[in-house]
């Protein structure tokens, strides 16, 4: 007697969500940051712009997510909104950058922190290593996935907040930062230099939509996924806010600035050589939670396309407990290439922008249906629409338009990547059509 496949409960998806953001962004870009902001004030304003406008885009996908309740995330919505060839052009940019590449930044990251411990180990290897192993537990089964990840995210959580506060009681002098506003402050924060910083943290702050892409496979997604979305995002952006309050209340700024193990660096001044070496691990065993949330989530992209173009139908299918373990391996290849091949700095600006522009046009989607069909029934709206959706695009739109200015090179890579996304669905189009056309030819004659 055949059943259903088990369909992940909120938590797990609350874990998927919660794993997905606090990786590699939380534990590098501070470095980048102090690089041209010193004041601890507005580096905690930073973390707190950021998590509000990750906050303002969870409502507006909640909105969205609670009316094209299916897997997929913004291929599923802007199919929907716009014209197939928008979702197409989304699910490529995310199966490409939206999870190949900030997958690749977090098993660097858990690559470079453990290889801090054992030089011996290549970070390279070591991040390879991680994703493959990841991805062997997800191409299993649901049951498998959900255990692993709910492990792994509530031991992340708790070491967070173990490490904070060990910090906070262990250390022998704090540093001497602002955290209060001062002169000067309110000018860096409409600052160039606040909004260059403020792409990194959007990148931190990436994956709060995560669970859109489970939709299809949740417990009641209408009724749990806004829920879900919201509480998930509030708890990062307090983890956020703590982690860089400490890491700036116990390290010397000088130590900092450039730096990608900031929370190694950070551990060295209050544990000590074997105490930051401890903390190296532990600092490690973090970012496997958040490798394996992406490994989790972005496939079903991937699975979705395959069901709506005979293209790509092979990776539509699925094993008989409902995963998409050959979409979820395809993924794994295009995260080795980038770990492979990409400096980290320039994959994180790149993976920023194009997000950026996915996005945005998503949480527009909010504007747009309400205008063009506003008696559809939404189970969720927006909270405080429409302000909370603008917001989200003022704030979003003013990061892009710098990146363009200060940092071209990665704007325009993004913007070809988008432009390829455009050439695929076509060709996928029309070689689907050539498919569909030999398979009924074939019928016919059969």
């Amino acid at each position: 007697m055949s059943t259903k496949p088990l369909r992940f409960k909120p938590r797990v998806a609350m874990a998927v969500v919660v794993a997905n953001m606090i990786g590699t962004g939380v534990f590098t870009s501070l470095g980048f940051q102090l690089v041209d902001i010193q004041s601890g004030f507005v580096i905690l304003m930073l973390w707190v712009v950021g998590g509000i406008m990750a906050l303002c885009g969870a409502l507006s996908y909640a909105e969205l997510g609670s009316i094209f309740p299916r897997s997929g995330g913004e291929y599923n919505f802007l199919s929907e909104i716009y014209h197939p060839m928008a979702g197409f052009v989304s699910g490529w940019v995310s199966a490409t950058i939206g999870f190949a590449a900030p997958t690749a930044l977090a098993a660097i990251t858990f690559g470079k922190y453990l290889s801090a411990v054992f030089p011996l180990f290549s970070p390279t290897w070591l991040a390879c290593t991680l994703v493959l192993v990841l991805t062997g537990v997800h191409a299993t089964s649901r049951q498998n996935s959900a255990g692993l990840q709910s492990i792994f995210t509530v031991l992340k959580i708790v070491l967070i907040l173990v490490f904070c506060t060990l910090c906070w009681v262990m250390v022998d002098v704090p540093q001497s930062v602002e955290f209060l506003p001062s002169s000067g402050d309110g000018a860096l924060i409409g600052s160039a230099s606040f909004a260059i910083a403020l792409i990194f943290v959007n990148y931190a702050y990436t994956g709060w939509n995560a669970a859109t892409y489970l939709s299809g496979e949740l417990e009641e997604p209408q009724k749990n996924l806004p829920r879900i979305l919201v509480v998930s995002t509030l708890v990062v952006m307090v983890l956020y806010v703590l982690l860089n309050f400490t890491f700036l209340y116990v390290a010397p700024i000088d130590a900092l600035v450039g730096r990608l193990d900031v929370g190694y660096v950070a551990s060295q001044q209050v544990f000590g050589g074997l105490g930051a070496d401890i903390m190296g691990v532990l600092l490690s065993l973090l970012l496997i939670s958040t490798v394996s949330a992406m490994v989790l989530a972005g496939p079903r992209v991937l699975h979705v396309i395959g069901q709506d173009f005979p293209v790509f139908r092979r990776m539509g299918k699925a094993n008989a407990h409902g995963v998409p373990a050959l979409a979820i391996w395809v993924q794994a290849l295009l995260t080795l290439a980038f770990i492979l091949s990409a400096s980290f700095e320039s994959i994180l600006v790149f993976a920023g922008f194009t997000l950026g522009v996915n996005t945005i046009f998503t949480v527009g989607g909010v504007f747009v249906l309400r205008w063009t069909k506003p008696d559809l029934h939404r189970p969720f709206s927006t909270w405080g629409y429409p302000v909370t959706p603008l917001i989200y695009l003022l704030l979003s739109g003013w990061t892009l338009v710098y990146i363009l200015l200060q940092r071209l090179a990665e704007g325009l890579s993004g913007m070809l990547i988008i432009a390829a996304g455009v050439v695929f669905y076509w060709a996928s189009v029309f070689f689907g059509r050539k498919i569909i056309a030999s398979e009924q030819s074939s019928d016919a004659s059969g």
